[in-house]
């Protein structure tokens, strides 16, 4: 090549080279490290290497592209065109040959690394750079001259056409290649999985022909409560389908120590639960398969997030060790495993499982997944990230340090334990609003947008009915008691004499407060029980002091934002959340939700295989706080039980409500009144 060779410069990455005239487009690419996709190898049958040249003046790139600095269209071109259709103006790299000066742009979706982006409140960019791509080869015909076998002549065609030195084959691959090679007539294509850059690929599946049938992983969130998870398109990046399952091992116990003592407690125990969550698995990616019309020997790649107990029992790991200190983990490190090896039936058995490493023993692989989707450690300013569930994680740091707790909240926040509580599902509540004078309440149900006081509500509720209330309802039901004067600080309810509403309703040596009332059509009535209050009082003391503690250990009073993550991160309010006293004071503008973070995080994992090695490195420089042994941790939790804090001042809160001063007794002759008592540390 020399400088009197053709200039051929690519847009975005703005490389430039030059080439001989003739040079096809996706070859000078190639030499340039320029992100141009091909699957077919230059054959001009897969679309993957779409260019669109530009012609006229580039003074910024000192050259002029006239007409014919590309050659002419071609018959490979015209044939693709005619059944498929190019966009106008666009070429296929493969084809076009450079004829004289050119300046070549290459949309996003020719892009082997595309950015894609997130759909989330952060707007968060993931770049595609998956673990398994596709590659299209011609495979030299057996010859009994030159004995070889069909293996060794594909990996002779990945070396020749690919300039891939050397690759293994899953053994349930090996067992089918050759009828599938003899269907192709020896052109094939082969999905190739590497567990991270250095590694030599292993052959994961295998189609003959051209395969357009796509490419599929599943990002799963094992969650003590539901599993969650996102169907991806692992060649563009977009989640096609998303879905939920509850997980079975409730029936073991709804929290982790229920299920690490059911497995001490019961011979086989933690086998029969192993058993239980890989059924479910199976279940939720063959309906997740059918929902986006794809068969499930498509999902070729699955990334896990979970919490220790539920890493052990996935593994089949008995989980006896995480019930006692030191909570030592069988392992911490990432996992790459395969489907077979998981008995998930329902995926190919060469599938790909890869498993996020864990922080420390209650801190699980999950936590690892928050921290690469909202990266603390990325942060100039002192931010709490609390992903909300059965077992909360909590992070808080910034570009100095990051720390890392789990805390066990239960499954209250969940709607589980309440008497009225139910998962989000359409016909729960989700919102309430109780009017400080009238004491009335008014709510939103999910599957309508529309609040109790408006007359359409009940023509648009009709369908669902008023079934229950959820995490997100319950949450801001409390709230709104203590805000209307109908709970004190402790979280008692008033009598109607009390209250001045018949809304507040005996329910043994306690009081209850009426929200819904369909008894009389056969409906359900719906209340807040004082159990109901002590269990959230017992979720959000066990929230508020795991964060205290990260606080205590990062010896500051106070956060700069807080991040809500989690199933119902995305639902609760920031006022309420503060009220209740689930979270450290802060103004409400510097409360956010990031949805299930947890979620993404195993999202990008699958999608970013640096991704992957990037929180190897992280888990290894968070400091983990064992909630489990720390003294201070109780007396956070005691002083946490009050509504919203005994203890800790809250300037911030009196900005946004101001919370009455009452006092209720459980025999109901009123006492003096519930004044929160509060001081400032040191």
């Amino acid at each position: 090549m020399s400088n009197q060779d053709p200039l051929v410069v690519f847009t975005p990455s703005g490389k430039r080279g030059h080439f001989p005239v003739g040079t096809p487009v996706l070859t000078a690419a190639r030499q340039l490290g320029v992100d141009l996709d091909s699957v077919c190898g230059g054959r001009g049958i897969c679309s993957k290497c779409q260019i669109t040249p530009s012609y006229g003046e580039f003074p910024k790139h000192g050259l002029t592209a006239a007409d014919g600095a590309l050659s002419d269209w071609n018959k490979v071109e015209a044939r693709y065109d005619e059944k498929r259709g190019l966009k106008p103006g666009r070429r296929l790299g493969c084809q076009a040959q450079v004829m004289g000066d050119i300046v070549i742009d290459v949309p996003p979706e020719s892009q082997v690394h595309r950015q894609v982006v997130r759909k989330a409140a952060s707007a968060r960019v993931i770049e595609m750079d998956p673990a398994t791509r596709l590659y299209y080869i011609e495979v030299d015909e057996p010859d009994m001259h030159e004995p070889t076998g069909d293996l060794e002549r594909v990996a002779r065609a990945l070396k020749a056409q690919w300039d891939i030195d050397t690759v293994t084959c899953a053994f349930p691959v090996l067992t089918g290649l050759q009828p599938i090679l003899r269907k192709g007539q020896w052109k094939i294509t082969v999905a190739l999985h590497k567990t991270h850059h250095a590694a030599t690929p292993t052959i994961i599946a295998a189609w003959p022909g051209l395969h357009e049938g796509g490419l599929y992983g599943l990002a799963i969130d094992l969650g003590s409560t539901t599993v969650a998870a996102h169907l991806t398109n692992l060649d563009t990046g977009e989640v096609v389908a998303s879905s939920g399952i509850m997980n079975p091992q409730i029936r073991f116990g709804e929290d982790l120590m229920s299920r690490v003592s059911y497995a001490m407690m019961n011979p086989g125990g933690d086998m029969e639960m192993t058993r239980a969550v890989r059924e479910a698995i199976n279940t939720l990616a063959t309906e997740i398969a059918a929902e986006a019309q794809i068969t499930p020997d498509l999902i070729l790649e699955t990334v896990f997030v979970c919490n220790p107990v539920m890493h052990h029992l996935l593994l089949g790991i008995d989980p006896v060790e995480l019930g006692q200190a030191p909570f030592a983990l069988a392992t911490s490190e990432a996992m790459n495993l395969t489907a077979a090896d998981l008995h998930l039936n329902a995926l190919p058995a060469s599938a790909q499982i890869h498993i996020l490493p864990c922080i420390a023993g209650h801190v699980g692989a999950d936590a690892a997944a928050v921290a690469l989707s909202e990266e603390p450690g990325k942060s100039e300013d002192l931010v709490l990230i609390v992903d909300v569930g059965t077992n909360a994680e909590i992070l808080l740091g910034n570009t100095t340090r990051v720390l890392a707790c789990s805390s066990p909240t239960g499954p209250a926040f969940e709607g589980a334990q309440i008497s009225s509580g139910q998962r989000a599902a359409p016909g729960a509540i989700e919102a309430i609003r109780i009017d400080p004078v009238t004491k009335d309440p008014r709510f939103k149900v999910i599957g309508c947008d529309l609040w109790s006081d408006d007359p359409e509500f009940w023509t648009q509720t009709a369908g669902t009915g008023i079934t229950g209330i959820c995490g997100s309802g319950i949450i801001e039901a409390v709230a709104e008691l203590r805000m209307a004067g109908l709970m004190d600080p402790s979280g008692l309810i008033g009598s109607a004499a009390q209250t001045g509403t018949a809304r507040s309703i005996p329910e043994g040596r306690t009081h209850a407060y009426l929200i819904h009332d369909a008894t009389a059509d056969g409906g359900p009535r719906i209340t807040v029980t004082q159990g109901d209050i002590r269990a959230i009082q017992l979720a959000k003391s066990a929230l508020y002091a795991g964060a205290r503690l990260l606080m205590d250990e990062m010896n500051v009073d106070t956060v700069d934002r807080v991040v809500l993550a989690g199933a119902f991160g995305a639902h609760i309010s920031a006022k309420h959340a503060m009220v209740l006293g689930m979270i450290p004071d802060v103004p409400l503008d510097k409360v956010t939700s990031a949805g299930n973070a947890a979620g993404t995080g195993a999202r990008i994992a699958l999608c970013n295989l640096t991704a992957r090695s990037h929180i190897t490195r992280t888990v290894r420089e968070i400091t983990k706080v064992e909630t489990a042994i720390e003294p201070k941790f109780q007396e956070h939790f005691v002083a946490a039980n009050a509504i919203p804090h005994a203890t800790d001042p809250f300037p911030e809160l009196g900005k946004v409500v101001t919370l009455p001063v009452v006092g209720f007794n459980a025999q109901g002759d009123g006492s003096d009144g519930g004044r929160v008592r509060r001081r400032r540390r040191g």
